[in-house]
Parts: structure tokens; sequence; C-alpha cells
């Protein structure tokens, strides 16, 4: 089984300095029928204005991913993190027994757009803890790269639940494939460009959503860049 989720048909917050569209419900977005899928709980599409962001807030018992595309995301917690993000690399923090944070983009000319991720922990409690890795597009191209899973495998960053996440980039003949094991769910989010999900076509924001499917297959890219989640039902 696979459903398509388009771009037009999420969820959408304007802010002002913000600009948020959402995958799934949250905060003042809410339907039923979206809550996530598997363990991924959030994907917000995000856009911050020059020299705006979000304030110190507090989270708990969550894996959070952020994955920049334009501009740079620059990021304090209160574990004693300061640390720019700039697209190509994959932020992870456990929020764990609870963490402070901002997100803030100081550049006076360029808006930040990036994709912010919750991922529900399979163990709670633990510790907060903060990762950043930089995958270059080399290492994505005509290819899905593992950025994100449970034990850090191909030099991935470590989440601390049972999810992985790839990331590849997609034009022409370039093609990709990943198998899911029986019982897992597969959730595909076309970040930008367009191209083929197991023969169906998918453009910037719209995502597929897989159940019982043995096979994600990507073909048929034009500029296209993907993420590929691997999920517990």
């Amino acid at each position: 089984m696979m459903n398509i989720r388009r771009a037009e048909a999420r969820g959408y917050a304007d802010h002002g300095w913000l600009k948020s569209f959402h995958s799934f419900s949250f905060a003042d977005y809410f339907d039923p029928a979206w809550m996530g899928w598997g363990n991924l709980r959030v994907i917000n599409e995000d856009r911050i204005a020059p020299g705006t962001g979000f304030g110190a807030h507090s989270h708990r018992d969550m894996e959070i991913i952020s994955y920049v595309l334009q501009g740079n995301l620059a990021h304090k917690d209160s574990m004693g993190n300061v640390k720019g993000i700039p697209p190509g690399d994959v932020q992870r923090m456990s929020a764990g027994t609870g963490v402070r944070h901002s997100e803030f983009n100081h550049a006076p000319d360029q808006t930040t757009h990036f994709l912010q991720i919750w991922i529900e922990p399979n163990q709670r409690g633990i510790g907060p803890s903060y990762e950043q890795k930089s995958f270059p597009a080399e290492q994505k191209r005509g290819r899905l790269r593992l950025v994100a899973s449970p034990d850090g495998a191909d030099g991935s960053v470590t989440i601390h639940a049972d999810a992985a996440l790839y990331a590849g980039l997609l034009d022409g003949v370039e093609t990709a494939e990943l198998a899911l094991a029986p019982g897992r769910k597969g959730y595909v989010h076309v970040v930008q460009g367009e191209l083929d999900i197991n023969g169906q076509r998918l453009k910037g924001g719209d995502a597929a959503v897989l159940a019982d499917e043995p096979l994600i297959s990507l073909a048929g890219g034009r500029q296209a860049e993907v993420l590929v989640f691997d999920l517990a039902a």
C-alpha cells in the first residue's frame, strides 16, 4: 500500500518571521488522519526570515533532526553547544530528560530554509545529547546515503529510535532502491525537484506513505533531493 500526501495538503502557518508547512499535526494545525506515521511524528518545512528565529524553548523525550537546505541555522542549547548548521549537515538532538535550545537565522539578507524532524524514541528518560555531521553532495549523488540510524552505522548520526533515515540526490537516469523488511513502514519526503516513487510522480513537498511494501524504488529524478525513512510500525 502506498498513499501520496501532496504538498498543498499540508498544514501551513505564517507567523511573519516564520513560514512553516506541517506534514503532520503540529501546534495549531490538527488533522486526526495525520498524527504521524509509525514512529515519525513531525516533519516541518520552515523558512526563517533574516535576523529572526526561535527563542529558547524546551523539549523532552524526542529525537530531533535538523536538515538545512539554504542559509545557516544557528543552534544554542543548555548542554553548552553553540553551532552553525549549514546545508549538507545533519544535526541530531536527543531531548531525553529535558533540554532548552534556540534556533536563529543571523544572516541580514538570506532566509534559512530547513526541515525539522521529530522521531519518537525507543527509550525515555535518557540524558540529553547532541551530534552533528556533514554529508557532502557527492555522498548522496545517485544513491541513498544513510544519515541517521540507531547504531551510527556508516558514519551516520545516532538516534535513540527504531528508525533509519537516508538522503539522496537523483537526476536523469540515476536510480536508487531501499528494501523494507516485513512489518516496517516507509516514508519518502521529496525535499525539492521531482521524481518517481514506485512509479508515481512526486514533486517538492510531496510525500509517499508506505506499508506492506517490500521495496521503495526511486527513478526519473529532475534535480531531486529526497529523504527516505525506514520506520517501526
